[in-house]
């Protein structure tokens, strides 16, 4: 029993270490944006951890589900990459451009409110009570972390960009789930084709439209860093805990980050956040927490 006990503390604490490395993330993109155009910031993370992840999907067993997958599997591949990798990703590194991390934080979480009222209708999901309790928890303290509506100039399209993000990212959320669901693909597979696609594309995109500026030795570090250690290498780690945690317990540890990202940007970025924000931020994360909860 013991021993069954120090193993469980020993996955929780690997995925604890995962959702701290993706929460770290946002300050070195951060720190990144002052020298790096942010599409193309982001399509070079995402590309490179592409290449890291390939070999993994080469395997015979990956290669094989590849092979028997239809062309409407396919398609929805490339889909979900588009949707989470070239439109999610790209918005959140150019509203981080824009907006502190703290406001992008908040903003992003609204995914998981998104995606319950979007499975309503793609979905047929009906909320439960507690989880439109939630729904509503979030909504009253977003209210109160904004108030008084009053942004500069320069954070409107980084607030745009944003929202434009949460919608892409429910969207991909719930055909991940209906992709995952079909049990005819691993979800490695399902990563590294959805990431290939849709990292290729942003990188594309940011070289067409922002360049790629001469970049410094501590650039290239940071690109690199978040390409093989906060994206592949947690990647690889977060699917190992997932087969020992429940879906409740991964629920609650991934939710952790709305709460690491803030104490990071202020402590490493500089930021500021008032008692009334702090607090509303609070009620937003219980929101979201209680509608997360209720899915599993």
């Amino acid at each position: 029993m013991l021993k069954n006990n120090s193993s469980h503390l020993g996955v929780v604490s690997q995925a604890l270490f995962v959702t701290f490395l993706w929460s770290t993330s946002w300050v070195f993109i951060k720190f990144g944006l002052v020298d790096i155009p942010a599409l193309t910031f982001a399509g070079l993370r995402y590309t490179l951890a592409f290449m890291c992840l390939l070999p993994l999907a080469l395997r015979s067993k990956h290669l094989a589900e590849l092979h028997h997958l239809s062309r409407g599997g396919w398609l929805r591949l490339i889909g979900l990459g588009l949707l989470f990798y070239t439109i999610t990703q790209g918005a959140q590194f150019l509203s981080l451009a824009y907006l502190p991390a703290i406001t992008v934080n908040l903003l992003l979480s609204f995914t998981t409110v998104m995606v319950t009222l979007l499975g309503i209708a793609l979905l047929a999901e009906r909320p439960s009570l507690l989880q439109w309790g939630g729904v509503g928890l979030y909504l009253v303290g977003a209210v109160i972390y904004f108030y008084p509506a009053s942004f500069p100039a320069n954070q409107i399209f980084g607030l745009i960009v944003a929202l434009v993000g949460v919608l892409a990212n429910a969207l991909s959320t719930i055909l991940g789930r209906y992709v995952n669901r079909a049990g005819d693909i691993s979800p490695l597979a399902v990563t590294v084709v959805s990431m290939g696609v849709g990292a290729i594309v942003l990188l594309g995109l940011g070289f067409v439209s922002q360049g790629l500026p001469p970049l410094s030795l501590l650039n290239w570090s940071t690109i690199i860093w978040l390409a093989v250690v906060n994206t592949a290498l947690a990647f690889t780690l977060w699917n190992h805990t997932m087969r020992r945690l429940s879906a409740m317990e991964s629920s609650i540890i991934n939710n952790t980050m709305m709460i690491q990202i803030p104490i990071l940007a202020l402590l490493f970025l500089g930021e500021r956040i008032t008692w009334r924000e702090g607090f509303g931020m609070v009620l937003a994360a219980a929101g979201i927490l209680i509608v997360q909860l209720r899915q599993q």
